[in-house]
């Protein structure tokens, strides 16, 4: 956190810009606590919640679109060279591709909101060449719904931040197993909802 305050008080919106695009591209950096922390920063130098938030999503989708563009180009290999070396794997791979080729558009947009998914769903995006409109759409909408609420805990819940913290720590299990058990059901309703309509 000391490293975080320092980074922001001394290049403010470019650090934050920075570490976001990073986190979106894969670098192990963590969004739930640089976003909110962010926001908390922000509010404290009057820097307009309407101003982050925008500058945020566009980091976050060049960021995402760095990692998808990496998929995109090498990743088909590396399932490529993945399914040889170990045979058994080749159906699931196979399955996972007609899987993500016919809901990609709900697997990016829900993956957005469920944390390690939620970067890596365009490296897969990328290998499974779904079409970069698509991808982007979805990734616009996760993007910005995920960096709207934990901005926005930072911006508007400065003053209670331990708390806050807290809770979150505390129920990060059971708040990743409701989103998890979302994606399912949304998946397992469109499978059936296509099933019926053949």
């Amino acid at each position: 956190m000391t490293e975080l305050l320092t980074m922001f008080c001394e290049y403010g919106l470019l650090a934050m810009f920075v570490l976001i695009l990073a986190e979106y591209a894969c670098f192990p950096v963590s969004s739930e606590i640089v976003l909110p922390f962010a926001g908390a920063f922000a509010a404290s130098q009057q820097i307009s919640f309407f101003l982050l938030l925008p500058l945020s999503i566009l980091a976050g989708l060049l960021g995402t679109s760095l990692c998808y563009l990496v998929g995109r180009m090498g990743g088909t290999y590396l399932l490529t060279k993945l399914s040889n070396r170990f045979p058994q794997a080749a159906k699931p791979l196979d399955s996972s591709f007609q899987t993500f080729s016919k809901y990609g558009l709900w697997a990016v947009g829900i993956g957005r909101v469920i944390p390690l998914c939620r970067t890596y769903i365009a490296f897969v995006a990328g290998a499974f060449k779904q079409s970069y409109f698509s991808f982007f759409l979805a990734s616009l909408a996760g993007i910005s719904v995920w960096n709207s609420v934990l901005i926005g805990i930072g911006y508007f819940f400065r003053e209670n931040w331990e708390i806050i913290s807290g809770w979150y720590s505390r129920y990060r299990d059971i708040l990743l197993l409701v989103l998890i058990l979302l994606l399912l059901f949304f998946l397992a309703h469109r499978v059936i909802k296509d099933y019926f309509s053949k």
